[in-house]
C-alpha cells in the first residue's frame, strides 16, 4: 500500500501555502492602498510638484514588480526561518511594513496631507530597515530581493518631502 501523501508532496504543499499567503497579503496591501489614491482629483492635480517627479504611469510600472518582489522575499525567507519564533518575528515585521505601505496612501491622498504622508513614509523607511534586518538574518537572498523596494521607498520619501515643502 502506498501512502496518500509523500513527505515531498507535503513540503511542496507548505511551500505553495507560504508563497500564496505572502502573495495574498501583498495583494491585499496593494488593493487597500489603491482605494485611497485619486491622482485625478482636483486636490492632487493642483499640488505643485518637483520637476523630477516621474510621470503618473511610472508609479504603477514600478510598484507592480516591487510588490511581486515583496511576496517572493516573504515566501522565500519564511521557508528558511529556523524556528517558529523567527517566523513570527518575520511575519510581524512584514505585517507592520505592509500596513505602513498601504497607510501612506490614506495619509497622503485621503487626508490630502503631504505632511501626514511624509510622516508615514518615514515610518515605512524605518520598517523597511527592520524588515531587511530580520530577513537578512534568515535569508540573505530574500533580503537582497527587498533592496529595490527599500530604495524606491527612500525615493518616495524624497518626493514626498519635496511635495511637502512646495505646498506648505
Amino acid at each position: 500500500m502506498r501512502p496518500t501523501h509523500s513527505p515531498r508532496g507535503s513540503s511542496r504543499s507548505r511551500t505553495w501555502r507560504r508563497y500564496g499567503a505572502a502573495a495574498a497579503a501583498v495583494a491585499a496591501t496593494a488593493t487597500a492602498g489603491a482605494r485611497a489614491v485619486d491622482a485625478d482629483s482636483t486636490w492632487y492635480r493642483t499640488l505643485r510638484k518637483p520637476s523630477w517627479q516621474p510621470p503618473p504611469w511610472a508609479f504603477g510600472a514600478v510598484w507592480t514588480p516591487l510588490y511581486a518582489t515583496i511576496a517572493y522575499a516573504a515566501g522565500h525567507s519564511l521557508g528558511r526561518a529556523g524556528d517558529a519564533r523567527q517566523r513570527r518575528r518575520l511575519v510581524g515585521s512584514l505585517a507592520v511594513n505592509l500596513g505602513l505601505n498601504a497607510g501612506w496612501n490614506w495619509l497622503f491622498f485621503a487626508r490630502h496631507s503631504p505632511t501626514a504622508g511624509l510622516a508615514g513614509t518615514l515610518l515605512l523607511n524605518l520598517s523597511n530597515a527592520d524588515l531587511l534586518y530580520r530577513t537578512a538574518r534568515v535569508d540573505r537572498t530574500a533580503a537582497r530581493v527587498l533592496l529595490p523596494y527599500a530604495t524606491w521607498c527612500c525615493f518616495a520619501t524624497a518626493l514626498n518631502a519635496s511635495l511637502t515643502r512646495l505646498n506648505r
